[in-house]
């Protein structure tokens, strides 16, 4: 499987990039996943992940676990997640922009609430 295992974005407020960080991991840590986007921003956390092949029938319980799992390690932050390949791509375009020098903060947190939206439009 090709994977791009991005490395977590943080939009606003740069000094929770540990945190960031270990929310990847702990996502990753589920064997049924292979590639793990997070996007931080000012009030949510974006987690979008490729499930493997074999365990997509499953998918639904597998976002029920992740999202458990990420509520009760991390309750102060407002998650959320999605297994959905578009907004994947579009959390890895939004760090390719990111890393461009001419992507405003405002630019980046806007584009990052329309994703955000995108992903609550699909359910």
């Amino acid at each position: 499987m090709k994977t791009t295992n991005p490395k977590p974005v943080i939009i606003s407020n740069k000094k929770h990039s540990d945190r960031v960080e270990e929310i990847k991991k702990d996502v990753s840590s589920h064997p049924e996943l292979y590639d793990v986007a997070v996007v931080k921003g000012k009030k949510d956390t974006l987690v979008v992940y490729k499930v493997k092949h074999l365990h997509r029938f499953r998918m639904k319980a597998i976002e029920k676990n992740v999202n458990k799992m990420l509520e009760e390690k991390y309750p102060k932050e407002n998650f959320t997640v999605s297994s959905d390949y578009k907004v994947f791509l579009e959390a890895v375009r939004l760090r390719e922009h990111i890393k461009s020098s001419d992507f405003s903060d405002q630019k980046a947190e806007k584009r990052f609430k329309e994703i955000v939206k995108m992903t609550e439009d699909m359910k």
